[in-house]
């Protein structure tokens, strides 16, 4: 019998949830290196210093994060780690930010804790960094045996900061659900996985009940009770099913879709990954004929203001102009394990499909 171990990310969430740094990350040394992006920085640079001031905790070198998630970004940010003798690093940021001091980390071997400032992914409780390519292409997953120590979640940065991200991951926390069922539908499923796609279901019924209320408490800057469950299902819940399932269960139809009009020229700068993955599903549930479903999802992408159409997306509803797009869908990775086979002419009619609701 195969031994194994399983580490989650602990974590702390409220409107002063960095008064807890000093006491949790205290056993682990002194010296911090601090990987930032820049905004972050001017958000919540000065509340992360001023809850450490006196407590023996130093923040000995400062990396401003800029641009992608590298190889090269998190060798420079290790190398600088060894410098100045730091015995931990803090992520303060967006995910890219989170995965480069992670992917630095564990380089070096130092613990490591999140400070996400935005709700836009899981990036600050998944055991994985996204890694791209110099030219900004995809270029792989660099996994960790662990995910960060402890994740330090400050609602009220959260709050302040542009409404679009949180929208954002909670539509790639709505995929979650859907596609983790879809993918493991008819597979025998260890405790894992089995228990990742029970918390799988915390992705999606929270949102429906408190997402809309949520983003409202955003745009007006209010660190409200409806606003932490959002926050929760966005970077916890999702973030614990990335770590408990196979990674066959983590994607499905709906990222493969987002995956696909990224091909398509000035795609992936005009709209957010998440608000694309939110469409991707309506195409999901479109193919597997859950209608009912796809209706209810459709009514609440709309009520979010998620763009849910290729219309409303600016993209011409036609075969040939498609063509690339729904070939790399249906070949994409994300679609090498889901329940049957999906052609390029079921995407394309249930596109079709999503486009009359």
């Amino acid at each position: 019998m195969k031994t194994y171990s399983v580490c989650f990310t602990n974590y702390t969430i409220g409107g002063e949830a960095y008064e807890h740094v000093p006491a949790v990350c205290g056993f682990y040394g002194r010296r911090v290196l601090l990987v930032a992006g820049e905004k972050a920085l001017c958000a919540a640079g000065d509340k992360l210093a001023l809850s450490i001031k006196n407590s023996g905790l130093e923040i000995v070198r400062t990396v401003i994060f800029k641009g992608d998630c590298t190889y090269s970004q998190i060798g420079k940010c290790a190398e600088i780690a060894g410098e100045c003798q730091a015995e931990m690093i803090f992520g303060l940021g967006g995910g890219k930010a989170l995965d480069t001091a992670k992917g630095a980390a564990f380089k070096v071997g130092l613990p490591v804790f999140t400070f996400p400032t935005i709700a836009a992914t899981c990036a600050a409780a998944t055991a994985l960094s996204v890694v791209y390519k110099e030219d900004g292409n995809f270029d792989s997953f660099y996994f960790y045996e662990r995910p960060a120590r402890h994740c330090f979640i400050d609602l009220q940065v959260i709050a302040d900061a542009p409404f679009q991200y949180l929208r954002a991951g909670m539509g790639d926390t709505i995929g979650k659900f859907f596609e983790c069922h879809f993918a493991a539908r008819g597979d025998k499923l260890d405790h894992n996985s089995a228990l990742g796609r029970e918390i799988s279901n915390m992705c999606y019924e929270p949102l429906l009940e408190h997402g809309v209320q949520a983003l409202k408490d955003c745009r007006e800057h209010r660190a409200s009770y409806e606003l932490q469950q959002a926050v929760l299902a966005n970077i916890v819940s999702t973030g614990m099913v990335s770590l408990m399932v196979l990674d066959d269960y983590n994607c499905a139809v709906a990222h493969s879709v987002y995956y696909g009009l990224v091909l398509l020229p000035g795609f992936e700068e005009a709209y957010l990954h998440g608000d694309v993955v939110a469409y991707g599903v309506l195409v999901q549930l479109a193919v597997d004929g859950q209608e009912e479903e796809m209706c209810r999802l459709k009514g609440f992408l709309t009520e979010l203001g998620i763009p849910s159409s290729l219309k409303q997306m600016n993209v011409k509803l036609e075969r040939e102009y498609l063509r690339d797009v729904l070939k790399e869908i249906v070949e994409g990775p994300d679609m090498e394990h889901i329940p049957y086979k999906v052609t390029e002419d079921m995407i394309f009619a249930a596109m079709e499909k999503v486009e009359r609701l």
